[in-house]
């Protein structure tokens, strides 16, 4: 407990997240470690995220991924456009390996599994309030993989789709039809189905079925 002499920096920090509980449990966290001082300012809508953020004084957003409505890596990409030095840190149910890479090449600080213990979650904070990035042992372990294949590693993967392909195939995988994957991301039918033609073409797959094989191979069809 610091004295009412100390100096004390609060830091200002947005929890995006469709659950309430998740977000007041995040909250929680925060404010009760015992080397952070924050206030924190919470929804679980996108354009709301976007109208604080460009409105207010924020610190470090941390950001639900997969918010219903909306592509979860177009809203980081608005996000960092409307305040391209605010640190976000992305708290997600998907694979790290799957999506940390690309919502770092996004502008994102940091990435945390949900599942992830409360002290990892404060220690993410207090690296990136510190000017730093957070990424977990696990998903150093894979990037030192990917890197020690080489130039061998020449086989296209999910990893070398485009964001767009990228989502289509997450979604499609899920079972949602082109009509549903474009009511999702605000586009139309024949987009997406141009969209999931270039993933099967560049994955090599020839069928919706394997489309949805491979989703589910991957871990990509949660």
């Amino acid at each position: 407990m610091k004295s009412a002499g100390d100096e004390v920096s609060v830091r200002k920090i947005l929890v995006v997240d469709d659950h309430t509980l998740v977000r007041r449990g995040v909250i929680r966290i925060l404010e009760q470690s015992r080397d952070l001082e924050v206030s924190c300012d919470e929804t679980g809508q996108a354009q709301e995220a976007l109208r604080l953020v460009t409105g207010g004084n924020y610190d470090l957003v941390l950001l639900d991924i997969a918010l219903p409505g909306v592509n979860g890596l177009d809203l980081l990409k608005s996000l960092h456009r409307a305040a391209p030095r605010l640190p976000i840190i992305i708290l997600s149910m998907y694979p790290e390996d799957q999506y940390a890479i690309r919502c770092f090449t996004q502008g994102a600080a940091g990435y945390l599994a949900k599942d992830s213990a409360p002290e990892d979650l404060v220690a993410a904070v207090r690296k990136v309030l510190s000017g730093g990035r957070y990424v977990s042992g696990g998903l150093v372990e894979h990037l030192a993989g990917h890197l020690a294949a080489g130039p061998a590693h020449t086989v296209i993967s999910h990893e070398d789709l485009t964001d767009r392909e990228f989502v289509v195939l997450r979604l499609s995988g899920a079972g949602k039809s082109p009509a549903q994957i474009a009511g999702e991301l605000f586009l139309s039918v024949k987009t997406v189905n141009t969209y999931r033609a270039r993933v099967m073409s560049k994955l090599g797959l020839k069928s919706n079925a394997e489309v949805i094989s491979y989703a589910i191979k991957h871990n990509l069809s949660t």
